[in-house]
């Protein structure tokens, strides 16, 4: 937890990333991501970016992390 906050502001500084919810799964140590972008060239500009690079290690991950995108369909609240 201490690294991410410790990160927190680079992601806020991050052009178009609209929120970033961290999220905990089942397994023990096992933490994400769920990041909201206002478009998908925002999106490829951080894939590319050094901060995007540097999770793995950061974070220390194993192997590569898990990249999934979706589309929204539509939003509940405005």
């Amino acid at each position: 937890m201490a690294i991410a906050k410790e990160r927190a502001p680079q992601f806020q500084a991050m052009p178009g990333l609209l929120q970033k919810y961290y999220i905990k799964a089942d397994q023990p140590c096992e933490f994400g991501g769920v990041y909201v972008w206002d478009s998908m060239e925002s999106l490829k500009s951080y894939l590319e970016s050094d901060l995007s690079a540097s999770i793995a290690e950061a974070y220390k991950v194993q192997g590569q992390p898990l990249v999934e995108v979706y589309d929204t369909v539509f939003q509940l609240r405005e």
